[in-house]
């Protein structure tokens, strides 16, 4: 069961997720949640790093699709500056949000990965839709409400991953 927490990859930010790295990988589309993920969860209006890591997916041919629990209200507001597509009411630790982003790009598991910064609910949801996932750490320190019980037991799942697979640490880039 622990295994259905754990990362493929762990990358202290998603802007340092290089496409040439995706692109080694055999990845053609990055789905991303998007609070703490890709913007603070207070500050929709995204970073100018953030910015260049999009232009930079842009060149390389490769779609950055926001994948998120939030309502479609909510997503729409964040990303509206950003126009990115997403998929709203994701329902992860579910598969659903992810198979409807990658059947409507026509791809296989293994040409998308999942980026976010929770392990039950980012992690766990690519785990299940069977695709390649990246944990990067959360953009700021603090949450909204509903996400600080699992910070909580992420806490505990994660020595718990670290004990099984002590080769599970932070990396610079893909590999």
């Amino acid at each position: 069961m622990l295994e259905m927490f754990k990362p493929t990859w762990m990358i202290e930010r998603a802007y340092e997720i290089s496409p040439a790295a995706l692109k080694r990988q055999g990845i053609r589309a990055v789905f991303s949640d998007l609070d703490n993920t890709l913007i603070a969860w207070n500050n929709p209006n995204g970073t100018p790093e953030l910015r260049a890591w999009m232009e930079e997916l842009h060149q390389a041919g490769i779609p950055l699709i926001v994948v998120s629990n939030n309502s479609r209200a909510r997503i729409g507001k964040a990303v509206q500056k950003l126009d990115l597509p997403y998929v709203a009411r994701s329902l992860k630790p579910l598969s659903f949000g992810i198979t409807r982003a990658r059947k409507k790009l026509g791809l296989a598991n293994s040409e998308v990965v999942m980026v976010g910064d929770q392990l039950l609910t980012d992690v766990a949801a690519a785990n299940h839709a069977h695709i390649r996932s990246i944990l990067v750490k959360p953009l700021i320190e603090t949450d909204k409400w509903v996400t600080r019980p699992n910070r909580f037991m992420e806490k505990f799942v994660m020595q718990d991953l670290q004990k099984q697979y002590p080769d599970m640490d932070w990396q610079e880039e893909l590999k």
